[in-house]
C-alpha cells in the first residue's frame, strides 16, 4: 500500500490547517506503539556502536556516515529473529521508526569531537576535560532540538520538503513492514556476512590483538599478524637488494605515504560515496603528492625536517594544507552561495505567518511551541556561558552568536530540505572568519562560536530529516523529539570517553596534543580538524599581522590557483547541472587525506561501481540483489566490521598491553 501524500498542487494551494487535517485523518495511527522501552532501549544501543564506527571512520576521512537506514535493518532483522523464535513481538513499523530516529542522532554527535574541539586542543596544546566536552555537546544538540521543532512546522507539514535521505528511509521502513520481508532480512544477512569478513580480517591484522592471543595467552615468542599493505612484497624484493626504492624528489615514496593497503572500512566508505567523489580525491591525492609536493622539495620551497626527512604529514602541515584548504572552502562557499533559493527560503521564515488554529489541530502530539520559546535562550546562554568559562570566549561574541545560529540553521535546513546535504563545512567558514576578524588574536573564540553553530545548524538539521519519515508513517512528532533527545545523551556517553580512549590514552602532560592524535604514519588523520585548525590559523594570520611570517610566496600562489580553480570548477558543475566531473571539495580532501585511505576508498567505489555495472540492468537475478539490492547494508557491515575490530584492537593495547 504505497504512502499516503499530497499532490504538488495541495502543496502549493492548501492552507496548513488544510494539510494538518488531512495528516490527522489520512497518516496519522494514533496510538500505536512508538516510544516504547524496548525502541528506546535498541535505539541507544545501536547509536551508542554506531557513534563509535563514526568516530573511527571520521578520524580517517573527516565524513560522518549517516547511520539511519542501517539501524532500521538491524533492529528489524533482530526483531523478526527473535519473533520468529517466539522469544519477543516484532517492533511496529513507528517503534522501528523511535530507534532509528534515536540511533541516528547518537550517530551524528561525533561530528565536533573530529573536527572544532580536536583543532581546539590542537591549537591551544590542550586537553578539554572529558566532562566539559560531553556537557557542551549535549548542551549544543538539544539546542538543535529547540530550534528545530518551530521549523518543522514550516519545513515538513507546509511545505512538505522532501528531506531525501529521510523519505528514502520511510519508504524502506514502509516496504519491511507492509510487504514479506523477504528483502529485509536478505540486506541484514549481506551486512552481517560483510561485517564478519571485514571482522575476521581485522582480528587477523589487529597486531595488538595478535599480542594478546599469541604472546600473552599462547605464550609464543614469535608473533604474527596479517598486514595491511598491499605492496609489501616489493619492499621486500628492496631490502634483498633486488629492485630499486622508488623515489619521487629523492623521498621514497612511502615516506610520503603511497603505499596501498587493504582497509575494509575505506573500501566501504568508498561503496558509498560513489566513483565520483572517490576519483576526484584520487586525483587531489595524485597532484599533491605525485606532482606538487616533489616539485617544491625539488626546488626548495618545502624544507626537510631536523632530521633531513620529509614526511607526509610534515609536508602538509607546513605548505600542501593550504592549498588544500582553500580549494575546499572557496569551493563549498561557491556551491552554498549560487542557491539563492536555499537564502530565500530562509528569510520566508522571518516573516511568515501563522495561523493560530491550524497549530492548535495538532497541539496534543507537537511540541508545544512554549519549550522551544523559553528552551531556546535558556540553553543559549548556558552554551555562551560554558564558551566563556572553559574556552575563553568573550561573552559578548558568545552571546552574539546565538542570532547567527538561528540564520545558520535556517539555511542549512532548507539546503538539507531540498538535497539530504548538510553543508556545516561551508557554514562553519562564516563565523570563523566573522568571529577570527573581530577577535583575531584568541584562536579559541573562531573555534568554539564556530562549533556552537555547526553543531547546533547540524544537529538541528539532521532531526528534521529524521520526522520526515515519522511524519510519512504516521508517528507522534512530540516522541520523536523525545527519541533525538535520548540519541544525543546515548551518542555523548558511547563517543565522548571512546575519543579520549582511541586517541589520547597515552597523552601525558607536556606531550604534542596532535602529535598523539595524528602521528607520524598513524592510521588516522583527522582531516576535519585539519581544516578547521587551518582556517582558524588562516583567518588569524590575515587579520593578526601574520601572514608574512606564516605564508610564503608559494604557499600564497597556490592559495591562489587553488582558489580560482575551485570557482571554476563550482560553476562549470552547477552549469552543468552536475554532469561535471571533477569536484574540488574531493580535490581538497584527497590533499589532506593520508594516501593509503584515499586508494583504498577508491577500489572500494570502483569495485561497486564495477558490480552495478555488470549487474544493474538484471533485476530479480542473485547478483543484482546482492550487489545492487544490498549495495549500502554491505557497505555498512564492512565500515562497521573494520571499525569495531579496529576499536577493539586500540582498547586491547590501552587495558591488556
Amino acid at each position: 500500500m504505497p504512502i499516503p501524500q499530497l499532490t504538488p498542487h495541495q502543496i502549493e494551494t492548501w492552507t496548513i490547517e488544510e494539510k494538518d487535517a488531512w495528516w490527522l485523518s489520512k497518516v496519522y495511527r494514533g496510538d500505536m506503539p512508538q516510544l516504547t522501552l524496548r525502541a528506546a532501549m535498541t535505539g541507544f544501543f545501536l547509536g551508542g556502536v554506531l557513534s563509535a564506527t563514526n568516530l573511527y571512520i571520521g578520524a580517517k576521512t573527516g565524513w560522518t556516515l549517516g547511520v539511519g537506514l542501517t539501524s532500521v535493518i538491524l533492529a528489524y532483522a533482530a526483531f523478526r529473529t527473535m519473533a520468529g523464535l517466539g522469544l519477543m513481538k516484532d517492533l511496529s513499523i513507528l517503534e522501528n521508526n523511535a530507534a532509528q530516529s534515536i540511533a541516528t542522532a547518537a550517530g551524528y554527535m561525533t561530528g565536533p569531537l573530529i573536527s572544532g574541539m580536536s583543532a581546539y586542543m590542537w591549537i591551544q596544546n590542550t586537553l578539554i576535560p572529558w566532562w566539559q566536552m560531553l556537557l557542551f555537546n549535549v548542551v549544543l544538540s538539544v539546542l538543535g532540538v529547540l530550534v528545530a521543532f518551530p521549523m518543522k512546522r514550516r519545513f515538513i507539514n507546509d511545505e512538505q520538503q522532501p528531506f531525501p535521505e529521510g523519505q528514502a528511509c520511510g519508504v524502506v521502513l514502509d516496504a519491511l513492514y507492509t510487504g514479506t520481508g523477504g528483502e529485509g532480512m536478505q540486506k541484514a544477512r549481506s551486512l552481517a556476512r560483510a561485517g564478519g569478513l571485514s571482522a575476521l580480517v581485522g582480528v587477523l591484522s589487529g597486531e595488538n590483538l595478535m599480542q594478546l592471543v599469541q604472546g600473552k595467552w599462547l605464550g609464543l615468542k614469535k608473533v604474527w599478524h596479517l598486514t595491511h599493505k598491499l605492496d609489501i612484497w616489493y619492499y621486500w624484493l628492496v631490502e634483498k637488494g633486488w629492485v630499486p626504492e622508488p623515489t619521487l624528489a629523492k623521498v621514497p615514496i612511502r615516506n610520503l605515504g603511497l603505499s596501498p593497503t587493504l582497509d575494509f572500512a575505506m573500501l566501504g566508505a568508498g561503496g558509498l560515496m560513489g566513483m565520483r567523489s572517490a576519483g576526484g580525491m584520487l586525483l587531489g591525492m595524485f597532484l599533491n603528492y605525485v606532482v606538487i609536493v616533489p616539485w617544491m622539495i625539488a626546488i626548495g620551497e618545502i624544507l626537510p625536517k631536523a632530521d633531513g626527512s620529509f614526511t607526509r604529514t610534515h609536508v602538509v602541515n607546513t605548505w600542501a594544507l593550504w592549498w588544500g584548504i582553500v580549494i575546499m572552502v572557496v569551493a563549498s562557499l561557491v556551491g552554498l552561495f549560487s542557491k539563492p533559493e536555499v537564502f530565500i527560503g530562509a528569510l520566508k521564515s522571518f516573516r511568515k505567518k501563522r495561523d493560530a488554529s491550524a497549530l492548535d489541530k495538532l497541539a496534543h502530539i507537537e511540541l508545544p511551541m512554549k519549550v522551544s520559546f523559553v528552551g531556546v535562550p535558556v540553553f543559549g546562554v548556558i552554551g555562551a556561558w560554558m564558551a566563556h568559562a572553559w574556552f575563553g570566549v568573550s561573552w559578548v561574541f558568545g552571546l552574539t552568536a546565538l542570532p547567527l545560529i538561528i540564520v545558520l540553521t535556517l539555511i542549512a535546513a532548507t539546503s538539507t530540505g531540498m538535497t539530504s546535504i548538510t553543508p556545516t563545512g561551508a557554514l562553519s567558514k562564516i563565523p570563523q572568519f566573522l568571529f577570527g576578524a573581530l577577535d583575531p588574536k584568541h584562536p579559541p573564540t573562531n573555534l568554539m562560536t564556530g562549533v556552537m553553530c555547526v553543531e547546533v545548524a547540524g544537529n538541528a538539521s539532521n532531526l528534521l530529516m529524521d520526522i520526515k519519515p515519522g511524519y510519512m508513517l504516521g508517528a507522534k512528532p512530540r516522541q520523536q523529539a523525545v527519541g533525538h533527545t535520548i540519541g544525543i545523551v546515548a551518542g555523548a556517553l558511547a563517543s565522548t570517553p571512546l575519543f579520549y580512549l582511541l586517541f589520547l590514552s597515552d597523552y601525558r602532560p607536556g606531550d604534542s596534543v596532535q602529535g598523539k592524535m595524528a602521528p607520524e604514519g598513524g592510521p588516522f588523520g583527522f582531516p576535519s580538524a585539519l581544516q578547521w585548525k587551518g582556517v582558524s590559523e588562516l583567518v588569524t594570520a590575515i587579520f593578526g599581522g601574520r601572514g608574512g611570517t606564516l605564508l610564503t610566496k608559494s604557499i600564497i600562489l597556490s592559495m591562489a590557483v587553488a582558489a580560482l580553480a575551485a570557482v571554476v570548477m563550482e560553476v562549470l558543475r552547477i552549469r552543468s547541472k552536475g554532469k561535471f566531473p571533477l569536484s574540488p571539495m574531493a580535490i581538497g580532501l584527497g590533499v589532506v587525506l593520508p594516501p593509503d585511505s584515499t586508494m583504498a576508498m577508491f577500489m572500494g567505489a570502483a569495485f561497486f561501481a564495477w558490480m552495478h555495472k555488470r549487474h544493474g540492468e538484471q533485476p530479480g537475478t542473485p547478483g543484482h540483489t546482492l550487489w545492487v539490492g544490498s549495495h549500502e547494508p554491505i557497505c555498512a557491515g564492512l565500515i562497521a566490521g573494520a571499525a569495531l575490530i579496529g576499536i577493539g584492537d586500540i582498547l586491547v593495547k590501552v587495558f591488556f598491553l
